[in-house]
């Protein structure tokens, strides 16, 4: 039983021949990183966190406005006259995570008074007929907080139907 794998090593060495290594290259491999500020991991105090998961259901809104607000509101933000000034990347993330990380981007944003952000929560694992879990609470959530205007799914080139931009409110820091 020994010889086999003797054997296949002598044929794989026959079958390299006059192959030569490659020279070691000075690149450097980057790791993938979240796209999100690095300061929002240690928040000194805690933010209140009242979003809810009951009711998100098992499709996920293309798009959400505010009463109140006019249509044309919704129109300017998908074609993008108020571009993301920051973004929040929810890859890997589990529920709870995604829904803090969401909660303590809003409250960075809206402490900086930024008016448009770009949230990317992917496609998500789907069942027969269903939206991704994260894809799904991620945007019930954002209709839940107060701050949030309007959203629509961003443009095919900035994530498509697995990211949002969120339009906030203007003037109101928090």
């Amino acid at each position: 039983m020994n010889k086999k794998p003797e054997q296949d090593t002598d044929l794989f060495r026959q079958a390299l021949g006059d192959v030569v290594p490659l020279k070691p290259n000075d690149r450097h491999v980057a790791t993938p990183t979240r796209r999100f500020p690095q300061h929002l991991q240690s928040v000194a105090a805690p933010i209140t966190d009242n979003l809810s998961d009951h009711g998100a259901g098992d499709i996920a809104l293309t798009n959400f406005f505010r009463n109140g607000l006019n249509r044309m509101t919704l129109r300017k933000l998908r074609r993008g006259e108020w571009p993301p000034q920051e973004s929040l990347d929810l890859h890997g993330c589990t529920n709870d995570e995604a829904r803090r990380l969401l909660v303590q981007f809003l409250h960075h944003a809206l402490q900086c008074g930024l008016r448009c952000v770009s949230v990317i929560h992917g496609q998500g694992w789907r069942s027969e007929g269903r939206d991704g879990i994260l894809k799904v609470n991620t945007r019930h959530w954002l209709t839940q907080h107060a701050q949030v205007l309007a959203f629509c799914e961003a443009p095919t080139h900035a994530g498509g139907g697995g990211a949002v931009w969120v339009l906030l409110k203007s003037g109101e820091k928090i």
